[in-house]
């Protein structure tokens, strides 16, 4: 059975629409010879289907080719798997699209609370608590990025949990003679080493808005209260104008003296290089970096730290915020019901969860699943010792203006000068203030 990879790159609006249309080499069903299929126990295959699955995350795609599918397939050999990955600014609209016509996937990743609702909307996925029952024994805070807001219903198995942290580079802490900071001194005071040494102390890039709200809530979750400010926004108790938000802010901006020059010129992956060619020391990132990390410089060792509040914060601890990345979904429009529930199920089991662990070093929320990784393991510990959430990501994504929108592009506004912290504020509480109510 032959699997391609399909990564798109730059698109237009018309080259969008027709990614959605499959390749002139892909599988006809109704071409397919079956004749030399068999099914696993020696039988003949009555017929042999290919299922597309698509996603956004192209980092993954050789392993899943390689490694995950083909388990799959061995086990199921009347199946085949066509795993196509877009580029992930560019996937949701793709996705839409994919959904509502004939060649779309008929299994697909698709993206946790906020951004899942459109798709539940629209009909375009099938609802999975009976087809796979497993899921009610997921994490309920997992398992609250995979429900539709309205009917409570599940929608999606959850693929992945993310932890966000500042990841270092150990020979170069080593060389410096750093430690992890525990405190918010030791923290400035490690930056302004590496900074007299001429190495950059972090790797931000700020060109891609995306990345600067887990920029913000890696340095400043702690400062404007974590958990407990998610309560209090949500029961309308404060506001983002709160001093200690602000405060957060204006954090961000006082370190990016400690970032690449010009950072809102610099790219995410460009930040990425920065650090794999340790040129930089440190890189606040989430835990779905690590896999690309190591296979970038294999023999670069890693750690990873909370970032210690400043003084005057909400909380007096470091936290690690987290979230649900997203979801396997089944496809409404699938001609192929039967195999997608069979694939769908095969991805809520341990042996899926175990693979994404080890083989892709990503947080399987899979019960049972264990983490080699000791980096992994680490940082999981952490979480779970002093946990918050990806506050706009995991709250704010359910209507227009986002929380994760205001923020990036906030962010991006303090690095070049054009606002001050508590205009950012008051932008984030006015955009959401559009669509959301507290208290409800």
């Amino acid at each position: 059975m032959q699997r391609r990879t399909v990564i798109a790159t730059a698109l237009s609006a018309s080259l969008l629409l027709a990614a959605c249309a499959p390749s002139t080499d892909a599988p006809d069903p109704g071409d397919e010879d079956t004749s030399s299929e068999q099914t696993a126990d020696g039988g003949e295959c009555a017929e042999e289907v290919t299922l597309r699955v698509w996603s956004w995350r192209t980092e993954d795609a050789d392993t899943y080719n390689d490694v995950i599918f083909p388990a799959f397939e061995e086990a199921n050999p009347c199946i085949s798997v066509d795993f196509q990955a877009f580029v992930n600014t560019e996937y949701n609209q793709i996705l839409q699209t994919g959904l509502t016509g004939s060649d779309g996937p008929d299994i697909a990743q698709v993206r946790s609370y906020g951004l899942l609702q459109p798709l539940v909307e629209g009909g375009n996925l099938v609802a999975l608590d009976d087809i796979v029952p497993e899921v009610a024994e997921f994490d309920e805070t997992i398992l609250a990025g995979a429900k539709g807001r309205e009917d409570g219903a599940t929608y999606g198995v959850p693929f992945a949990s993310q932890t966000l942290q500042m990841y270092y580079n150990t020979a170069i802490f080593e060389e410096n003679g750093l430690e992890e900071p525990t405190t918010w001194e030791e923290f400035v005071a490690l930056n302004e080493s590496l900074a007299e040494a001429g190495v950059t102390p972090m790797a931000v890039g700020g060109l891609d808005a995306w990345m600067m709200p887990i920029v913000h809530d890696i340095l400043g979750s702690a400062q404007y209260g974590g958990s407990e400010f998610e309560q209090a926004i949500l029961a309308g108790d404060t506001e983002f104008t709160d001093q200690a938000y602000v405060d957060s802010l204006q954090t961000v901006v006082d370190l990016q003296q400690y970032m690449p020059e010009n950072v809102v010129g610099v790219s995410y992956t460009e930040s990425q290089v920065l650090f794999t060619t340790e040129q930089a020391a440190m890189f606040p990132g989430g835990s779905f970096e690590l896999g690309f990390f190591q296979a970038e410089n294999p023999e670069m060792e890693l750690g990873v730290f909370q970032v210690p509040p400043p003084p005057g914060s909400a909380l007096d601890q470091a936290v690690t915020p987290a979230y649900a990345d997203g979801n396997w979904g089944l496809s409404a429009n699938s001609t192929h019901q039967e195999e997608a529930e069979t694939l769908i199920q095969w991805l809520a089991t341990q042996e899926f969860g175990q693979m994404v662990a080890n083989d892709l070093k990503q947080f399987s929320p899979v019960p049972g699943v264990s983490f080699d990784e000791p980096l992994m393991q680490e940082m999981w510990d952490l979480y779970q010792e002093s946990p918050a959430p990806y506050l706009q990501l995991v709250n704010f994504r359910y209507g227009d203006p986002t929380g994760t929108d205001l923020i990036g592009a906030g962010v991006q506004e303090l690095f070049l000068g054009d606002k001050e912290p508590a205009q950012v504020a008051q932008d984030v509480q006015a955009g959401l203030s559009e669509w959301f109510t507290p208290g409800q």
